[in-house]
């Protein structure tokens, strides 16, 4: 079965639980029972259907497979969870210093400072290697 016919119905957003674990598993390459380990880990959580079955989105089938890839660069699954966490952080803190940036433009344009001299915007470092 295509990946194509797998999905089915294309109207869907890639945070939609519309996929149930078989079909979750086929996506992502991996055993059902690996999906529930995992989302008893905490590496995924799918919603839940009204009868408790697990529910994927594509989000989360993408999720699986970078887990997948990182277990085949041979990190432990604690280990992929804590990049998890990671990377989440910093997603939230990039979204969090674009707010700022927005609002601190605003203020300036509102309120130019005399001896203030602007950055730009359009280079912002999120990582810097100082080694």
């Amino acid at each position: 079965m295509s990946e194509e016919e797998l999905r089915g119905n294309s109207e869907h957003s890639d945070i939609d639980p519309v996929y149930v674990i078989s079909i979750a598993a086929q996506l992502s390459g991996m055993h059902p029972q690996t999906l529930r380990q995992y989302d008893r880990m905490g590496l995924v959580s799918p919603d839940r259907a009204t009868g408790r079955g697990r529910r994927y989105s594509l989000r989360d089938i993408a999720s699986l497979r970078n887990i997948q890839r990182l277990v085949g660069d041979g990190i432990n699954l604690a280990g992929i969870k804590r990049i998890i966490e990671l990377e989440s952080a910093v997603a939230n803190m990039a979204v969090e210093v674009a707010q700022l940036r927005i609002e601190v433009t605003a203020l300036l344009d509102a309120n130019p400072p005399k001896s203030l001299v602007r950055r730009d915007s359009s280079h912002v470092v999120i990582y810097r290697d100082e080694r």
